[in-house]
């Protein structure tokens, strides 16, 4: 009944009766369950790898069982823990795919038939984006991992925005966690909700994306600068992974209007990804660019960090981060 967390039956027959006979020795627990003794210490040491036995303070030469309670509970955080860092290495898997879809992309000359279509200079590109929204009938999604946007940007955006939600196209944006502390983007979000469009936040995103009907996507021949030039992608494959990027990175975010969820460890989701940057050796100016703040931002967050956890440098913030569960283990 317990597999999924580690425990074969016969590892879950012995924990079990650790709990009901806490006086047995391995050979009267053998004997209850008509169990070897060696049978009974292997299962044992499984369960002493899963903090569900400890040596018992009274009997130093005895294991007792922990609460299924508090044994149980730290297993199942532990697995949710490693579930969520098995999707985010998935989802970074994704992102990189991206990223490298769209650089590829930016180095093929394209015709007609290839589904590649490279467009060149800012104002070819507004130009084809307008033309591009024209055509849309039913969806739009969007990455928008640029942090807050200037109210005269947001001004100009806001006629095609319009035309596409009066027309009854469904409109889905996901911006960086970054832009709650935006009002000039905080009240265009709430203007695209007011007229039916949905936005979401999420702590880190890939590259600026758009996706029309989802069978054309609009991504920057350089994720370093936007202006350089966009290629335009209609290959089914192609499209077919990025759709799936944005629909798990869509599941994952968090509706603006509502306050930012914390984890067990009490971190929001933006506090977590800086950590892991932190962890991985990023400084102040790459975690900033990255979580679409200010350097003074990231800096001050690392900071905070490196205080809740102790920590007098960044190696040991990471090396304390893992050891009080903040952080998965990487292989």
């Amino acid at each position: 009944m317990l597999e999924t967390l580690g425990l074969d039956r016969t590892t879950e027959s012995v924990y079990r009766a650790m709990l009901r006979y806490p006086q047995d020795d391995p050979g009267e627990l053998g004997a209850r369950l008509d169990l070897a003794e060696d049978g009974v210490r292997s299962a044992q040491k499984v369960l002493a790898a899963l903090n569900l036995v400890n040596m018992s303070y009274e009997h130093p030469d005895r294991l007792r069982a922990v609460s299924p309670d508090l044994g149980l509970e730290a297993l199942l955080a532990r697995q949710s823990a490693e579930l969520a860092a098995h999707q985010q290495r998935i989802e970074e898997s994704r992102a990189a795919a991206a990223r490298l879809i769209s650089e590829y992309a930016g180095l093929q000359p394209g015709t007609p038939d290839s589904g590649v279509e490279q467009v060149v200079g800012i104002d070819a590109i507004r130009e084809r984006l307008a033309q591009l929204q024209r055509d849309i009938r039913q969806e739009v999604m969007s990455f928008s991992p640029d942090g807050a946007q200037t109210a005269e940007n947001l001004r100009a955006a806001r006629p095609l925005n319009q035309q596409l939600l009066q027309r009854g196209v469904r409109m889905r944006t996901i911006y960086l966690d970054s832009v709650r502390n935006s009002p000039p983007t905080v009240a265009h979000a709430d203007w695209l909700t007011e007229m039916g469009g949905q936005v979401r936040t999420v702590p880190l995103l890939p590259t600026r994306m758009l996706i029309a009907d989802r069978s054309l996507a609009i991504l920057p021949i350089d994720c370093e600068d936007t202006s350089a030039g966009a290629v335009i992608l209609t290959g089914q494959g192609t499209l077919n992974a990025l759709c799936a990027l944005f629909d798990t990175t869509w599941e994952a975010a968090q509706p603006l209007g509502t306050a930012r969820r914390r984890d067990a460890n009490g971190l929001t989701g933006q506090e977590s990804t800086a950590l892991r940057l932190l962890a991985q050796g990023h400084t102040d100016e790459a975690i900033a660019k990255r979580l679409g703040v200010s350097h003074r931002t990231a800096r001050r967050i690392a900071t905070e960090l490196m205080e809740r956890l102790g920590a007098r440098s960044r190696f040991e913030a990471g090396v304390r981060a893992v050891q009080h569960g903040w952080l998965s283990k990487e292989p």
